[in-house]
């Protein structure tokens, strides 16, 4: 007589070696099979919404670039968009075209940090390293551009800090060049690999409804087969002069499974994409200032005239990154807040972990490239009286439509 299986719990994290940031996952497991899973994060709340809301907008911009340590020009970017859309600053189209050259080799860069610790998750760690060296390519061109490798601080309310001069052109074409000749390579292991494909075809699958349904964004979406990207939805920067088309796993295959196989080759395909995006902005990059107003002076007067909210909006290499920013006439903006690509798909964890071997958890929980850092959010402790108070989605909302209806009176 065959022995009757019991669910059991097994708990991951807050810190564990599978996981980049601290996050706790609860697994209901019976014998090697996930049958529930919930998640908390909330480990990483460093305030700086709260931070911001002491500082004036070109001050803030040095915090965005801090919210991620992988996204230094994501949430910048948004945040700038959403200032400049309130004082009704226009952005120098040379401008636009370095935000956009800075922000797709973020996403290469970004895409190969994923592909090494997807291949780490898989026991693949020969990968692992190869990913990572590749993306030394993307961290030198970032650091030649900016002067950095991490936090590069390139974007100013009205456009950006450094220009990209000529005698730059030829090594970042060079560097380019050399993604060029490796991505074959790159497809090769990550896309041919009978243990990757084992691993990672029908693992976590998502389907196309339930990703629109969870309003999950970037690679995730793309790859149940959702054809957002804010690239090409609602161009910005450059990308109006680009024709920028969605990645979606049928660029390689003919199926869409919305598994974590297929999330794997968005993000590969992806990198071929920047690298033409990259290409085409340097062939036709114009000339002209790089600043709306170059002294900082002269923005923050600009700033101090401003009324009104906005929000700023990037396709981050996670997907689309929101800022929302609301100024009355004062140096210093009224509200901020931040979402973050990882905010919208974190909800998806529970949907693709159920009915997933235990041994796949890693891999699957990598899949959707989370980022604790950027999404985590607040939690009220009332020291005095020994009690903590954590919102729900319905209190919070609630208590957003009561502050919005404050800041309009």
């Amino acid at each position: 007589m065959t022995a009757k299986k019991v669910p059991y719990i097994v708990p991951v994290g807050p810190i564990h070696p599978a996981l980049k940031e601290p996050v706790h996952i609860e697994l209901t497991v019976s014998g090697e099979e996930v049958i529930s899973a919930d998640f908390t994060p909330g480990q990483t709340h460093r305030g700086i919404e709260w931070m911001g809301l002491s500082r004036n907008p070109v001050q803030i911009v040095h915090l965005t670039d801090r919210i991620c340590g992988i996204c230094g020009v994501t949430h910048s970017l948004a945040f700038a968009r959403a200032v400049e859309q309130i004082a009704d600053i226009t952005v120098p189209e040379r401008a636009d075209y370095v935000r956009t050259i800075i922000a797709e080799f973020e996403r290469i860069q970004s895409h190969l940090l994923w592909a090494g610790v997807a291949a780490h998750e898989l026991g693949f760690d020969t990968l692992f390293y190869l990913a990572w060296r590749v993306r030394e390519g993307a961290m030198d061109a970032i650091e030649l551009i900016s002067g950095n490798r991490v936090n590069y601080d390139i974007i100013q309310i009205g456009g950006v800090r450094r220009d990209i001069t000529e005698d730059q052109f030829e090594p970042i074409r060079r560097c380019l060049a050399n993604y060029k000749d490796l991505f074959g390579k790159l497809k090769m292991l990550f896309l041919e690999d009978a243990v990757i494909n084992s691993r990672c075809k029908g693992a976590g699958r998502l389907s196309f409804e339930k990703a629109m349904a969870y309003s999950t964004v970037g690679p995730t979406a793309r790859a149940s087969g959702c054809t957002a990207d804010l690239r090409a939805d609602y161009p910005y920067a450059a990308y109006g002069d680009l024709n920028v088309k969605p990645v979606l796993p049928t660029v390689y295959s003919n199926d869409i499974n919305g598994d974590t196989y297929d999330r794997i080759v968005v993000r590969i395909f992806e990198i071929a994409q920047s690298i033409e995006i990259i290409e085409e902005c340097l062939a036709n990059m114009p000339v002209g200032r790089i600043l709306w107003e170059e002294k900082v002076a002269g923005i923050l007067a600009a700033c101090k005239k401003a009324k009104g909210e906005a929000v700023g909006l990037h396709e981050a290499p996670r997907g689309e990154c929101l800022h929302y920013v609301a100024m009355d006439l004062a140096e210093i903006p009224i509200a901020w807040k931040v979402k973050a690509s990882s905010y919208s798909n974190l909800h998806v964890w529970p949907l693709i972990l159920k009915g997933a071997q235990l041994a796949d958890i890693p891999i699957i929980v990598a899949s959707i490239d989370p980022c604790l850092s950027c999404t985590d959010r607040v939690v009220v402790t009332d020291a005095a009286a020994g009690r903590t108070k954590i919102f729900t989605k319905e209190e919070l909302t609630r208590l957003s439509y009561e502050k919005t209806r404050r800041l309009m009176q």
